[in-house]
């Protein structure tokens, strides 16, 4: 396996945070090929170390103990049987804290076969439903397809359980929403409606910036503006979904992680733990 960066992140979903943070660990590489990803460094460029299971282990229990209410494990699928083997071997050490599955939703019915029982919660993209726009802006003509599937699988998988506002088990979806390709959006909305809708929940994000490797090329040439937000939300209403978030849109690029930095977030929304660079910086 190979990781980037691992620590306390206060960015994600409010049921996902609780009091100090999602335990999030970064891996390098990706299964697709988005041409505006906010991480290019690790998805694209591989920025990272390699690590053991063991390792991972370490890290894992090492969030525990910072108090991390998960253990958050973005972009991982590729090292699938390494992560079942490292969340195997932690929790034979002592951790009790959910994992969660983050990912672009572009996995196989089988790999999601074998994280059953390694994962608590899943946090997929559903990114579109529109084979034209996955080929264009992720060289994978098949996305809508293969995240469908994989969205029902795990839906079905995992019912949401929700302690002390904390979720424990379940799945929220998230969508990004580009601006000036609302349709693909309402599409997902509908999708959603009609199959996951009081089974999952739903996370809309609006933070779409023409600024990572590659966007000018491949996606927007924009911010999402005031008019497409509120039109977004109007369908939300339209369709009768109300179980999840929904996020402000960007006023700018200070979001952007620069995994080059100890702490790669803004001020306040993070704390770094490993480093590839370093190792524990505590």
């Amino acid at each position: 396996m190979r990781i980037a960066w691992a620590g306390l992140h206060l960015g994600e979903e409010p049921p996902l945070i609780g009091e100090k943070g999602s335990g999030t660990i970064f891996f390098s590489g990706c299964t697709l090929k988005c041409g505006s990803c906010q991480n290019c460094q690790l998805s694209s460029q591989g920025m990272g170390r390699e690590v053991s299971a063991s390792d991972l282990e370490s890290i894992s229990l090492r969030l525990q103990e910072r108090g991390a209410a998960n253990i958050n494990l973005v972009t991982a699928s590729h090292f699938t049987p390494s992560m079942v083997e490292s969340v195997a071997r932690a929790r034979s050490q002592g951790l009790q804290i959910p994992v969660v599955w983050n990912s672009s939703g572009y996995e196989q019915v089988a790999t999601l076969s074998l994280l059953g029982g390694s994962v608590d919660i899943y946090l997929p993209d559903c990114k579109t439903l529109d084979s034209e726009m996955s080929r264009s802006l992720m060289g994978a003509p098949d996305y809508p397809e293969v995240a469908k599937r994989a969205l029902l699988k795990i839906v079905a998988d995992k019912s949401l359980v929700v302690e002390h506002e904390q979720l424990r088990q379940g799945v929220v979806m998230r969508h990004l929403v580009l601006p000036g390709l609302l349709a693909q959006s309402r599409e997902v909305l509908h999708w959603f409606a009609a199959n996951l809708k009081d089974r999952a929940l739903l996370s809309l994000m609006f933070q779409y910036t023409p600024v990572a490797m590659g966007a000018a090329r491949h996606g927007p040439h924009r911010t999402v503006s005031r008019r497409e937000y509120q039109q977004v939300l109007a369908w939300l209403e339209e369709l009768g979904i109300d179980d999840g978030f929904v996020q402000d849109p960007a006023r700018n690029d200070d979001w952007i992680p620069d995994f080059t930095r100890s702490n790669p977030f803004p001020e306040g929304q993070a704390v770094p733990v490993w480093h590839y660079e370093t190792g524990y910086l505590e």
